[in-house]
């Protein structure tokens, strides 16, 4: 298994310098333009990436009655529904609902109706 959403499909990620002190950057999502991630179906916005590319934070929309085959994930997978229905091979999930999932668990998703969630990705 692979992961399935390529850090190499996902470009201009906020670069944030945590070096400086008592430092904040914000943004406004709706002025992120939704990528293609690799999975048809699958879009992201990505808001934040490490200067080591492993931690990252996205904005995922998954359109009705798309699906992703099994697969991985190398780093620890943090997802909250934001909107509409989320599922996997154990569940539906619901805004709201929170799912934290070990890296190398394989896995399916997708969502019926159409949703959106926020995807965070670190090591552990």
């Amino acid at each position: 298994m692979s992961e399935i959403f390529t850090r190499s499909n996902v470009n201009d990620a906020a670069k944030l310098p945590l070096g400086l002190p008592l430092a904040s950057i914000s943004t406004s999502t709706t002025d992120v333009a939704w990528q293609t991630c690799g999975g048809d179906g699958f879009w992201i916005k990505p808001l934040f990436e490490g200067a080591n590319g492993q931690h990252r934070t996205w904005i995922m929309k998954v359109d009705a009655g798309a699906w992703s085959p099994p697969h991985a994930h190398e780093d620890l997978e943090q997802i909250l529904v934001l909107e509409g229905t989320f599922y996997d091979d154990e569940k539906t999930y619901h805004p709201g609902d929170f799912v934290l999932r070990a890296p190398g668990a394989v896995h399916t998703a997708g969502s019926e109706d159409g949703c959106i969630v926020l995807l965070i990705y670190c090591p552990v």
